[in-house]
């Protein structure tokens, strides 16, 4: 598939060897009852159909994260679980270090390609397609699991479930019993605290959980930023760098899950204000703040067979997020740049809120004998209702030399002029059908096939289809052929963007698309041992790029001009050794082709592997320890800059349950070797040293459960 170096071929030897090897440790077991078992009632997911199913056997490439998985690995948020996964790598992505998620060596700007879902609803932000400008993490003290789909999910979840899915699933009452409490702190000035309640209020079940917290996130130095480079063409010496990351956050979580009979109503508040990194305009801004709220609130109806045969469900709900305009805002440069034009610096403060209504409903008929049957239907209204943006500049464009920043005098708000305001409040609605059949086609072949159709006000309509067969090839080893056709809606920024000639918005551009091939295997070499290996190939076409105008120098407009293919594996394991040690761990391996260059796409890693282990080492005690290489990162085509530096981090946790009465006690260690991790920028490199990632960081935490 790609050449692999002597020092790398070691670690793969060392991660089949722990795949495979193992079966030779103890006779084989024949007791087909204790294989199923085996085989995952404990690890149920319904992420890859809507219905719940053992993970070993869905239709999919799938993964499932638990909370006792959580408690056990010791994170604390979301992006710490999520590069446990298998083809799965957690970049970050420019300001302010939002979290890019990157499935199977698909990288796109905002991370696009990539389907965040909270309780099944989605939380892509139109304007950009990411999950805000601010996400600023997600504390899992409140998750029940987190589900994991590899690859496309459009034929069930429609736009940008494109490269892979995350669906998190809060805690019900069910789970949180009683009162629980807790507090962190550590290096980097960490602090957090929480409470949760589940349990009765009459007739009603109630979960109600609130977080604050706050940290400097870490202390990384950028050594070189775009306006260092200004320097050299001004003569001047007004950069901030070498300097350090502004990466301070302030973060505040509220949630309610009440349920009464049929009925569940979920209610969420997400508060953030994230310092800007490295700045917005990759020059260092200590000051810049970039504040973000994100409300929740969503009312679901759901009853077994309300008709005969039929199990129901539908669902209302509003997510809306408010990316504020920051006081006293972003210095895109810092202050006497482009030759003292600029006195107070160039600043820019943009903003915008948006709200997402949407309406489903989704039926399920399984009285046909060997068939299951979902149908459904849904609407949705992406309204960005507000843009703002406070400024002390306009871009001009000098044909022959590029773009040019001009000054205007003060600030400005630019909503008082139409020629400065970077976009206009912009709507859309989308209208939606699916239908899908699990038929079990003999006693050992299940197939899964589907189709959705979406329909969008200003783009037109798309149709993604799936298929999926699942074969026991043998009372312990499971075959899965898979296919799969995905979509990337246009963001509001793609397509409307003015005023800025940098990049500017274009209304016709169509969505990007993907169609993957998977094959996969799941062995159960013994009730103890179980591997998975997931081969896959992708081609994406259509991919909305900011392509260069005619003229050059008069900037980009977004096009459909992008395509790119990849192939690769995926080879997992866990072996529960024992009752008090499991060790897991994954291999994953990937080469993706930009195929206007021929060359490597770029920025992630051809080669991950990952391994984990849980020893319970004492009545009370449990040690984990996580080792995490990352290798072979290409640069974009076209950036010439060396290849982007390996690195391997080792984290260690340790849980003393009852330490204080009924106070637990916990320890983690993360980046325990202090390496220098860093994760790359983008061409053409204006931060041509990359992002570095947090150092060693210790962390205590206490909690209590009455």
């Amino acid at each position: 598939m790609n050449d692999v170096k002597p020092g790398k071929l070691k670690l793969m030897v060392v991660a089949l060897s722990l795949a495979f090897g193992s079966s030779a440790a103890s006779a084989q077991s024949t007791e087909e009852d204790e294989l199923a078992l085996s085989y995952g009632d404990t690890a149920l997911v319904s992420i890859a159909t809507g219905s719940e199913q053992p993970l070993a056997r869905v239709p999919a490439v799938a993964s499932v994260i638990t909370a006792r998985d959580i408690a056990a690995m010791g994170a604390t948020d979301l992006d710490q679980v999520l590069e446990s996964v298998a083809g799965l790598h957690v970049s970050r992505w420019s300001a302010p270090l939002n979290p890019t998620y990157i499935f199977r060596g698909i990288v796109g700007a905002y991370n696009t390609q990539v389907l965040v879902l909270v309780n099944g609803i989605p939380i892509t932000s139109s304007f950009v397609g990411n999950r805000g400008q601010a996400w600023g993490g997600m504390p899992l003290e409140n998750v029940a699991r987190i589900e994991i789909i590899r690859g496309p999910g459009s034929a069930l979840y429609g736009a940008d479930a494109f490269s892979g899915v995350i669906n998190v699933i809060t805690k019900t009452a069910s789970a949180v019993k009683g009162l629980e409490f807790g507090v962190r702190g550590g290096s980097f000035r960490n602090r957090d605290a929480w409470v949760q309640y589940g349990g009765d209020i009459g007739p009603v079940q109630a979960v109600f959980y609130l977080r604050a917290g706050s940290s400097d996130m870490q202390k990384g130095i950028i050594e070189y930023d775009v306006q260092s480079f200004l320097d050299g063409l001004f003569n001047t010496d007004r950069s901030l760098a070498p300097g350090r990351m502004n990466t301070r956050r302030e973060a505040v979580d509220v949630r309610v899950d009440l349920n009464y009979g049929a009925w569940r109503l979920r209610l969420g508040v997400q508060d953030r204000k994230l310092g800007i990194a490295q700045g917005l305009a990759d020059a260092i801004d200590p000051d810049g703040v970039v504040p973000e709220t994100r409300v929740y609130s969503d009312l679901v109806y759901t009853k077994d067979n309300a008709l005969p045969g039929w199990d129901v469900s539908a669902t209302a709900g509003v997510y809306e997020l408010r990316n504020r305009v920051a006081k006293p805002g972003y210095k895109l440069f810092p202050a006497g740049a482009f030759a003292g034009a600029f006195a107070d610096g160039v600043i820019g403060n943009p903003g915008h809120s948006e709200r997402h209504t949407h309406l489903s409903a989704t039926a399920v008929y399984a009285a046909l004998q060997d068939h299951r049957i979902r149908v459904g239907a849904g609407y949705r209204l992406e309204d960005m209702y507000a843009t703002a943006e406070d400024k002390n500049f306009n871009f001009v464009v000098v044909p022959g030399a590029g773009p040019s920043l001009l000054p205007i005098g003060g600030v400005v708000d630019a909503r008082n002029d139409p020629n400065l305001l970077y976009l206009q409040p912009q709507k859309r609605n989308v209208k939606y059908v699916f239908a899908q059949d699990e038929w079990k086609v003999a006693k050992d072949w299940t197939l899964t096939a589907g189709v959705r159709y979406d329909r969008y006000s200003d783009f037109g309509g798309t149709t993604n289809p799936r298929a999926a067969l699942v074969w026991d090839a043998s009372y312990n080893v499971i075959v899965k052929v898979l296919h799969g056709r995905a979509f990337r809606a246009p963001t509001f920024t793609e397509q409307h963007t003015r005023n800025n000639p940098v990049n500017v918005g274009n209304p016709s551009i169509r969505p990007e698309t993907m169609e993957m091939n998977e094959l996969a295997f799941v062995w159960q070499a013994l009730p103890s041992v179980q591997t998975n290996l997931s081969l896959f190939r992708y081609h994406m076409k259509e991919i909305i790029i900011a392509a260069p105008n005619d003229d050059p120098s008069t900037g980009k407009t977004y096009q459909n001009t992008g395509g790119q293919s990849g192939k690769g594996f995926e080879l997992e394991t866990n072996w529960d050794v024992s009752r008090e040690l499991r060790l897991s761990g994954h291999l994953s391996v990937q080469k993706s082709t930009d195929e206007a260059s021929g060359r490597d796409a770029g920025l992630a890693p051809q080669q991950r592997l990952f391994g984990r282990a849980d020893w319970r080492f004492a009545s009370q005690w449990q040690l984990g320890a996580i080792v995490n290489h990352v290798a072979d990162r290409a640069r974009q085509p076209g950036d010439a800059r060396p290849k982007i530096a390996d690195y391997t981090t080792l984290d260690f946790s340790l849980r003393r349950q009852k330490a204080f009465g009924d106070w637990d006690l916990r320890a983690t260690v993360l980046n325990a070797l202090n390496r220098d991790a860093r994760e790359p920028t983008t061409a053409p490199g204006n931060i041509p040293f990359d992002i570095p990632l947090p150092r060693r960081a210790i962390n205590i935490e206490l909690s209590y459960k009455m």
